[in-house]
C-alpha cells in the first residue's frame, strides 16, 4: 500500500510559479510510477505530467515546456514545477503513484487557484 500526501497548493496570479510536492510513504511494497492529475471544475481528472521509475517523464501537451515533474528517491517525493500559470491551470491537483503490484494509489489533493 502507498500513502500520498500532496502539498505546495494555493492561490497565484496569472504568470506566477508554483511547486507542488508528494510524499509517498509505502508499506510492504516500493513506489514505481508516480505522476500528477488535475480536475477542473465541471471536468473529468486528466494527466498533467507522469515520471517512471526509471525517471523517464510524459507531459500533457497544454503544459509541455511549462511545467517540470522530478522526483527525490531517497525521500520518495516527486515534485511539480509549474510556471507561467493560465487560469486554466485551476484545479484539485493530485498525485498518483503505483506498487510494486501496478496497483494506483491516489493522494487527497491540492487545489490551485490562478487569478486573472
Amino acid at each position: 500500500q502507498v500513502q500520498l500526501v500532496e502539498s505546495g497548493g494555493g492561490l497565484v496570479q496569472a504568470g506566477g510559479p508554483l511547486r507542488l510536492s508528494c510524499a509517498a510513504s509505502a508499506i510492504r511494497s516500493s513506489v514505481g510510477a508516480m505522476g500528477w492529475y488535475r480536475q477542473a471544475p465541471g471536468k473529468q481528472r486528466e494527466l498533467v505530467a507522469g515520471i517512471t521509475y526509471g525517471s523517464d517523464t510524459n507531459y500533457a501537451e497544454s503544459v509541455r515546456g511549462l511545467f517540470t515533474i522530478s522526483r527525490d528517491y531517497a525521500k520518495n517525493t516527486v515534485f511539480l514545477q509549474m510556471s507561467s500559470l493560465k487560469p486554466e491551470d485551476t484545479g484539485v491537483y493530485y498525485c498518483d503513484a503505483k506498487d510494486d503490484y501496478d496497483i494506483n494509489f491516489w493522494g487527497k489533493g491540492t487545489l490551485v487557484t490562478v487569478s486573472s
